[in-house]
């Protein structure tokens, strides 16, 4: 009985004991975990200089896979995470980057991308994060080629590029390149760039989703329009061309008989346009159904404005923009295609955040949702950040 309760009694003590260094070594492990560390404090600890934690810390310079490790190891027991204001404003660092978009009108697509830009830049603003805006005529190349030189001559650290015209954004993209200066793709994204990340939809199948749209209102031999935008050179943007082959492979798909009709019409010229528009819709009675693959289909409801809505010419049209929804609401528009351009213009400020301050490797390809908006859903649909 003696020699059990010995036993006993001693095992109790070992307990003891166990649970006295298992407490201790938790309270040293929070100690470590709550305790602001300097680079030569994780240099004591892993065994290794100051200056081989710097280059692992920043990401610079050659480093070995042991000492690496090591570091590695104590950045993960301590809990290291690096006070990036602090660090931001103890270098006096500024990051500017320049954003390349269309000049933007009030209440119309680009200029809701660019209140996800200005939400971005303020909620960075204590990370000395600043943003430049430059805007282009999106009917006019040359307008964005003269921009060109003056991102290059610029002091900045990152790019944010609208890819409205293919040939010019593939020639900046290329000197940023040389330069190695990091941009982001929105709009369309296009292969073999070095693009840090891209926001958008993906157009071919937006396009696509469009055709079906289109197709399931009409018969399969019945003739639609496609109504572009145009105005210098006729030149059309890289999104609203893959677009419109998402839309042709949909009724290819089909085996779609009918005829389709195209229709340039310019940007800034209502008086001409609504003309255009007027002889076409006289000429073909026939077809009484179109699509646009901008964000202006609201024009087209403002020369259509006489015809009744529940009769001869609908529209299927992109963007959830004020003027489109209108016209959503009273039956010329049968769906908008949407795809929140406030959270790209957001996530695009914050990408090159990630990669400038963080050091983080961003996601490539960021597809937005392809919203498809009817006058039964409009109301609730929340197109903001």
């Amino acid at each position: 009985m003696k020699e059990y309760l010995y036993r006993t009694f001693g095992l109790l003590i070992y307990l003891i004991y166990i649970c006295l260094v298992f407490e201790h070594k938790l309270k040293k492990q929070g100690q470590r975990m709550k305790k602001n560390y300097r680079i030569k404090d994780i240099a004591e600890l892993s065994g290794v200089s100051t200056g081989t934690v710097d280059r692992i810390l920043h990401k610079r310079g050659k480093v070995s896979t042991e000492a690496r490790e090591k570091v590695e190891k104590v950045l993960k027991e301590i809990d290291y995470h690096p006070n990036l204001i602090a660090r931001s404003l103890a270098l006096k660092k500024q990051y500017n980057i320049i954003v390349l978009t269309p000049v933007v009108h009030n209440g119309e697509y680009w200029d809701q991308l660019c209140s996800g830009i200005e939400a971005a830049e303020k909620e960075l603003f204590s990370y000395n994060v600043k943003v430049e805006r430059l805007y282009f005529d999106q009917y006019d190349r040359n307008s964005f080629d003269s921009l060109i030189p003056k991102v290059m001559s610029a002091d900045c650290q990152g790019v944010v590029i609208a890819t409205l015209f293919k040939e010019s954004v593939l020639q900046l993209t290329q000197k940023l390149d040389e330069k190695e200066i990091p941009y982001v793709l929105i709009d369309a994204y296009f292969e073999g760039t070095h693009s840090i990340a891209y926001y958008g939809t993906p157009s071919f199948d937006s396009g696509y989703i469009a055709g079906r749209l289109v197709y399931n209102q009409i018969t399969s031999d019945e003739d639609i329009v496609i109504f572009k935008f145009s105005r210098i050179g006729n030149q059309i943007s890289t999104q609203v061309q893959i677009r419109e082959s998402g839309f042709r492979s949909y009724l290819s798909e089909r085996n779609y008989q009918g005829r389709i009709h195209q229709i340039h019409i310019h940007a800034e010229d209502d008086v001409k346009n609504k003309q255009i528009v007027d002889e076409f819709i006289k000429k073909h009675p026939e077809v009484r159904m179109g699509i646009i693959f901008n964000s202006k289909a609201h024009l087209l409801g403002d020369y259509l404005a006489n015809y009744p809505s529940n009769k001869l010419f609908k529209i299927v049209g992109y963007d959830a923009i004020k003027a489109n929804i209108h016209y959503l609401k009273n039956g010329r528009i049968t769906h908008l295609i949407a795809q929140r351009p406030e959270v790209q213009g957001l996530n695009c400020i914050k990408a090159l955040f990630r990669h400038l301050v963080l050091k983080e490797k961003n996601e490539l390809i960021n597809h937005m949702p392809i919203d498809i908006l009817m006058k039964e859903n409009i109301q609730y649909y929340n197109n903001y950040i």
